[in-house]
């Protein structure tokens, strides 16, 4: 669900709080395995195709695989509420309306459809995590009825809607027996279909205690990838891998916007990498379902610097980054929310360009979430953004023109020195700081040191 830049948190958040300092130091967010050098891609199912089911989607793991996808994110499978719901007849209901937290929505298929998919995409290489709504309820989800304590409610006696998503109904972590149930209803996801994690929706909503619990006790049944709807380190101290990162989406918006120049851009991202645990893991996109339907496609908002802004989030520190279903067909359309609006696969232009990323992410550990970054200074830093990614002898240099104009400059750093492989170009350079370089407007290069 979309959400603003800040929340109303219970009183047990207060429990968690470290100081900056501390976040800096810490490394604590216990990470799977798998992750570091991994990167998402999210499946709005009901868009994907015009047959809308994991069936029709399992056709699609090799082209995906191809491209260098590592972990798909499902938007909720779950069955949808139908009371409440806020539009049309022809209204399909929003995923995040959850009815039954162990059932499967029948517009996508069945258990057995989506166990298929899940296995098919393991014998790939391929890891699938699934949305997860644990801030709300459909209305009429069997709980409501069944279990009323298990929900917030007003001094009248009555339901809670949190913000004004009148279509669900916020529930209580103050009960026990509701904290039981929903670790329990996730853990059945783990056994029943394998799955390897979960993207928490509106996760600052609910108590990070529970998660705290949550998580711990999932990691029990299955090493999970945990990633958090949410931008507050906080997140991070509970047990998640991953959390947004709204802010960079907002700075990027302000520098191709020119509210902002480059050099508070940069003061800007420093301060938001600095308030993180240094292993923290963030979600950099462009776009995303919400972006999308709500707020533009990533055409309307970075305009010709669409590209350099998606390099900057498949290559900057602390990255697992995310690529929303259709970007790499170049659609530059808004996808409708609450009814059937297929996306128009009419090609896959950007596929070439996102898999040079992709890859790149895999085969060089300097791209690792964890890898060292450094800012390289230039002979022109009001318009030249310019970094290294390194770790263990391995290293990436990134060179972004954030301006609409041609530029020209010099990097005022030996460390570029070197023989390099130009990944889009695909050429080969022996690099020097004594390098006249030359940048078309709001262009990239990307250099791999072989």
């Amino acid at each position: 669900m979309i959400l603003k830049n800040t929340f109303l948190f219970i009183i047990a958040a207060a429990t968690f709080q470290i100081s900056i300092a501390q976040k800096n130091k810490s490394t604590i967010v216990p990470h799977t395995t798998w992750s570091k050098q991994s990167n998402i891609y999210e499946v709005n199912l009901r868009q994907f195709s015009a047959a809308g089911t994991f069936s029709a989607f399992e056709k699609q793991l090799p082209r995906l695989k191809k491209m260098g996808v590592e972990i798909i994110w499902f938007m909720p499978i779950t069955p949808i509420g139908i009371k409440g719901r806020k539009m049309t007849e022809s209204d399909l209901g929003s995923y995040y309306s959850v009815r039954d937290y162990k059932g499967i929505n029948p517009e996508f298929g069945n258990i057995n459809n989506f166990k298929s998919l899940v296995k098919k995409a393991h014998s790939m290489g391929l890891k699938v995590i699934v949305d997860w709504v644990a801030n709300h309820s459909a209305p009429d989800n069997p709980w409501a009825t069944q279990h009323s304590d298990f929900y917030v409610k007003d001094s009248a006696g009555n339901f809670v809607s949190p913000y004004d998503w009148t279509d669900v109904i916020k529930l209580n972590y103050n009960n026990r027996e509701l904290r039981d149930s929903m670790i329990g209803a996730m853990k059945y996801w783990l056994t029943a279909a394998d799955i390897d994690g979960f993207r928490c929706d509106v996760a600052e909503g609910v108590a990070p205690d529970f998660w705290k619990e949550c998580i711990a006790t999932l990691r029990k049944t299955k090493d999970v990838f945990m990633l958090a709807e949410g931008n507050n380190a906080l997140m991070h101290e509970v047990g998640f891998d991953e959390t947004y990162n709204w802010d960079v989406m907002s700075f990027m918006t302000d520098l191709y916007k020119g509210k902002i120049n480059l050099k508070e851009f940069e003061t800007s991202l420093n301060n938001n990498i600095n308030n993180y645990p240094k292993n923290a893991y963030r979600l950099y996109f462009t776009s995303n379902h919400d972006e999308n339907s709500w707020n533009g496609t990533e055409f309307e908002k970075y305009g010709d610097a669409y590209k350099t802004f998606a390099v900057l989030t498949q290559t900057m520190y602390q990255s697992v980054p995310l690529i929303y279903n259709g970007q790499e067909s170049e659609f530059k359309r808004r996808l409708k929310f609450f009814v059937k609006d297929s996306i128009d696969w009419k090609n896959y232009s950007l596929s070439g360009f996102y898999t040079t990323l992709l890859k790149l992410r895999r085969s060089n550990p300097a791209l690792a979430a964890d890898a060292n970054y450094k800012r390289l200074q230039t002979t022109n830093d009001d318009a030249i953004f310019c970094y290294t990614r390194e770790n263990n002898g391995h290293k990436v240099l990134v060179v972004l023109n954030m301006s609409n104009k041609k530029q020209q400059f010099k990097i005022s750093d030996n460390s570029i020195n070197g023989n390099a492989f130009n990944v889009f170009l695909k050429l080969n350079s022996k690099l020097n700081s004594n390098e006249n370089f030359t940048a078309q407007p709001w262009g990239y290069m990307v250099y791999d040191y072989k």
